[in-house]
């Protein structure tokens, strides 16, 4: 066995100088981090535009119409809206990177505690895992179309998911230096799309929804209206992974605009994209054969169509906005992995990243010709939980790691316990605005929280998701209340059942356990 272990270190030390980063959960100090700020700035904005300004943001976009039955104006409404409200949550949540140098569900230990985090860790796992199996038929569907049918599905299937493996094993330096790259192609051909499909845009109000029953329209304009928040929304699981290596005196307010508006500018750039097509998918002869025969990747070949050999060079260069996205699900579902179990976090990332692609493979593979059913059924549920955890961020960081810092005294302990009960003794070091964790506890089951408060919310917030909940195996009994197919507004529900349970329950909690 030590012959075994002393192979495993020998092996990860060689990765290491290769560039593969074996680090895992382990949070990074505070005189680790860089303090060249602009140039970690600018690799922020790049990531950000390779990342939300891809197809996989497009892709939610594209089942307006032709899914939801929804006008372009009605579309748009709902879908900027409430994309914007979930770049609002990611950028909250991306502040706790600067602060922790923790990974964001290792964050979430604070609120979940050492056992129950690693419950919601794996959902946000499934989460990032759900959205690589989009991008691997996304992907698949373009090579199909526009090689005519000469690459199978599930061979463009594979091509993504190998050529984003690759990458996904390297250290966050080398995935940035990578997405920031990436940007500038996968924008260019987004511009030349808008360019080539500008030919059919006097088309787009000519879809005509007035036959869908006005009920009926208003809950597909709510499900549409959760499915996008959730595309933004949902970044909120990871955001902070890509900030721990900003000094931890980085101002919160840089980390949220700056994540606010990188997510915010691309995905809107997209989406509007997204919805154009969707539209002449359903109104236009041609796109609507394309989209038929290669579901989106069809439509992103049609809509180069007039352009010929460029065009479908322009198609396959989209591609590495799929790849792009991959690389940063895989990155961050291994570090969900590790926390699930003691034994998962001595297992080297890099591995869980071939376990997680060969996974996410599989499930393409298998799942690739129901992808509007996947994207549709899929996403949403992820939504419902970061509405949960933003929920109760929010509440623990703005009302008890400010008012009631006095009753962590597991956290913060003091030499004698009755001047700790008060709040003005919390030590200096650790009390205010950027301090008010005691960061050094990450990894410390004596110190961390139980989370009954919050494990109890979250299971009162599932109660608001299954009632509000309209997917198409399952119609929730207030979600029916709008028409025949029923209006998701379970994210809604959940948010506003767990910020209300939360609370009370967290009081009781530090009353008793101090932590």
């Amino acid at each position: 066995m030590p012959v075994l272990m002393k192979s495993h270190t020998d092996f990860s030390a060689k990765l290491d100088s290769l560039g593969v980063e074996t680090r895992g959960i382990e949070r990074i100090q505070p005189w680790e981090r860089s303090n060249n700020k602009v140039n970690q700035f600018i690799s922020v904005i790049g990531f950000w535009f390779s990342a939300a300004g891809g197809l996989s943001s497009m892709s939610t976009f594209i089942l307006g119409s032709n899914v939801f039955m929804l006008t372009f104006e009605q579309a748009l409404t709902s879908g900027l809206i409430s994309m914007t409200i979930g770049c609002a949550i990611a950028g909250y949540c991306a502040t706790m990177g600067p602060r922790s140098g923790c990974r964001q569900m290792v964050t979430a230990r604070y609120l979940f505690g050492w056992w129950f985090v690693k419950f919601v860790a794996l959902i946000g796992c499934l989460g990032v895992v759900g959205w690589s199996i989009v991008n691997c038929v996304v992907g698949g569907q373009i090579l199909a179309s526009v090689s005519n049918g000469k690459i199978p599905l599930y061979i463009g299937i594979v091509i993504v998911c190998i050529l984003s493996f690759v990458v996904s094993i390297f250290g966050i330096k080398q995935l940035l230096r990578v997405e920031k790259i990436i940007s500038i192609p996968v924008f260019i051909a987004f511009m030349l799309l808008y360019i080539a499909s500008s030919n059919k845009f006097e088309l787009l109000n000519t879809f005509d929804n007035s036959q869908v029953g006005e009920k009926t329209l208003l809950g597909h304009y709510l499900s549409f209206f959760s499915l996008c928040y959730s595309v933004t929304g949902t970044w909120g699981t990871i955001t902070s992974d890509y900030y721990i290596l900003f000094p931890e005196s980085t101002p919160s307010y840089q980390v949220f605009f700056l994540t606010f508006f990188g997510i915010l500018i691309p995905t809107t750039f997209v989406g509007v994209l997204g919805s154009i097509l969707s539209v002449l998918s359903v109104v236009d002869s041609g796109y609507e054969e394309a989209y038929a025969i290669n579901g989106m990747g069809g439509l992103l070949h049609q809509g180069f169509s007039r352009w010929n050999g460029f065009g479908k060079f322009c198609a396959v260069v989209l591609l590495l906005s799929l790849i792009a996205n991959n690389i940063i699900n895989t990155y961050s579902a291994a570090f969900s992995l590790q926390l699930t179990a003691v034994w998962f976090a001595k297992i080297p990332r890099w591995l869980w990243a071939i376990i997680v692609t060969a996974v996410y493979l599989v499930c393409a593979l298998v799942g690739r010709d129901h992808f509007s059913t996947i994207l549709g059924n899929f996403l949403p549920m992820i939504g419902y939980w970061i509405s949960m955890y933003f929920i109760m961020l929010l509440e623990e960081n703005v009302v008890f790691r400010k008012f009631f810092l006095h009753l962590y005294t597991k956290e913060f302990p003091s030499k004698d316990e009755k001047v700790a009960s008060t709040s003005s003794q919390v030590p200096v070091g650790l009390r205010g605005k950027k301090q008010n964790y005691n960061w050094d506890a990450w990894n410390n089951y004596q110190v961390l929280t139980h989370g009954y408060a919050a494990i109890f919310a979250f299971l009162c917030g599932v109660v608001g998701a299954v009632i509000g909940m309209a997917q198409v195996y399952y119609i929730g009994v207030v979600a029916k209340n709008f028409g025949s197919a029923g209006g998701d507004i379970a994210m809604w529900l959940t948010m506003g059942i767990s910020g209300i349970v939360y609370p009370p329950l967290r009081y009781l909690e530090l009353k008793k356990f101090g932590r």
